[in-house]
This record gives structure tokens, C-alpha cells and sequence, in this order.
């Protein structure tokens, strides 16, 4: 099986809530769970799969954690390894830039050699733009706790079952 390991970003603590049940429920150890500031390349090099999950704030930007994040990110060879994105954004309050963050993320790690999995339709989700948004689907998991937290639980187990196929667990 491969080693997951899940880094987020949170300052409310939405984006840590979202990992530590995605955690739970792909039966990974608390010990694989980390806030963004542990990244480095060995704590990278541990795993097989990266889950990697930020909130977005203000006009799209990334939560402060992850600047340094991306940097250790762009700096590695990141070839063989699964990268999965998920976050949490307000799509009412910035309909306009809606978990851009992930796609911030997804852009800057682009050349890293990374296989990307995990992209969700857009079906069902209430937004005008985000930069998250690649041919038609989210980079990644998008959660609104803001104003669709009924929604949360079902897109979690939807997108877990679905990382699961594409990491061939």
C-alpha cells in the first residue's frame, strides 16, 4: 500500500478539520497529518502520495503557511510521487476566486515531475470563477464550510473513494 501523507494549511481551522477527516477516513495515522510548516524534502520524501490542503483568503491567495510550503515544493523532484489537492474557500462571499488557492498550488508545482489526482467537477458547487478551475474541474477537492458544510461529509467520501481508485489502493 502506498504511504500517504497529508499537508494543510488553517487559520480557522476548517482546512485542518477537512484533513484530519480525510485522514480518518483513509485509515492513515496521526502521524501522517502535518500543518504546512513541517514540509521539508524528507518529510516530502516519506511519502508516496502528498495530500495537500489550503484555505484560500482574500482575492485567491494561499494561506500564509503555504508560501514557504511551495517553495520547499518547487524545490524537489517530485517524480513518482501522487499530489491530491483539497481546500476550503467561501464561494458567497468570493465567488470570483473560489479555493483559488489550489490552483496557486497546483500551478507552482507544475515542472515538479508530480502525478496529479483527485480532480472534481464543478457539478453542484455554486461559484462564478476560480483559479482552480482546470478543463472543466476543480485541481482538487473544494469545500465550503461557509455555506455548504451539508455538503462536506459527502464530497469527502466521494473524493476519498475516488483518490483511492486513482492511487490503485
Amino acid at each position: 500500500m502506498k504511504k500517504i501523507g497529508i499537508f494543510y494549511g488553517s487559520t480557522t481551522g476548517n482546512t485542518e478539520s477537512v484533513a484530519k477527516t480525510i485522514a480518518e477516513k483513509l485509515g492513515l495515522a496521526d502521524g501522517d497529518v502535518h500543518e504546512v510548516s513541517e514540509l521539508n524534502a524528507d518529510a516530502a520524501a516519506a511519502y508516496d502520495v502528498l495530500l495537500l490542503g489550503s484555505s484560500t483568503w482574500g482575492a485567491g491567495d494561499l494561506q500564509d503557511d503555504w508560501y514557504d510550503g511551495v517553495d520547499v515544493l518547487k524545490g524537489l523532484d517530485l517524480s513518482g510521487k501522487q499530489v491530491a489537492l483539497f481546500g476550503c474557500g467561501d464561494s458567497a462571499s468570493y465567488p470570483d476566486t473560489f479555493c483559488g488557492a489550489l490552483g496557486d498550488i497546483y500551478n507552482d508545482i507544475q515542472g515538479t515531475g508530480a502525478s496529479f489526482i483527485g480532480m472534481v467537477a464543478t457539478d453542484g458547487y455554486t461559484f462564478d470563477e476560480s483559479a482552480s478551475v482546470v478543463d472543466g474541474k476543480f485541481v482538487g477537492l473544494a469545500i465550503d464550510e461557509d455555506n455548504e458544510s451539508d455538503k462536506t461529509e459527502e464530497r469527502i467520501n466521494a473524493w476519498v473513494e475516488q483518490l483511492k481508485g486513482e492511487m490503485g489502493a
